[in-house]
């Protein structure tokens, strides 16, 4: 089973985040487990940003896997997807490519996979 939680505020409905998190994982055979997906203003996203990145500026979208392909002993936890609307053009793109990056796709290293697999997914 598959749990999505949507904390915060955003242009975009609860169902439309829980779809395209479900789509996105979908698309790694993954099909259960928890997934958190946070809205948040500048002044968050730029603290975590420059907590967990070392950039000290807002950015869009990050995002924080916790459980890997180890047999979790509970439901898996995949992680957390943080999204500050202010600076992000697309919040359905920001969904899935945080999304993404839960399940270990990583763009700077995949030779442009990724960022296919999102488009292809944002046409759905």
């Amino acid at each position: 089973m598959l749990e999505v939680e949507v904390l915060g505020t955003a242009a975009i409905a609860a169902a439309e985040v829980e779809r395209l998190v479900a789509i996105s994982l979908a698309s790694a055979d993954v099909e259960d487990g928890h997934v958190a997906v946070a809205f948040v203003d500048g002044d968050r996203i730029r603290d975590l940003n420059r907590e967990h990145r070392g950039k000290d500026a807002p950015t869009d979208v990050l995002s924080f896997p916790i459980d890997g392909d180890d047999e979790p002993r509970g439901p898996r936890e995949l992680g957390d997807v943080v999204i500050c609307p202010a600076h992000t053009e697309d919040l359905r793109e920001a969904v899935i490519h945080g999304t993404l990056h839960l399940v270990g796709m990583d763009h700077e290293t995949d030779d442009g996979e990724m960022l296919a697999l999102q488009r292809e997914l944002l046409s759905w």
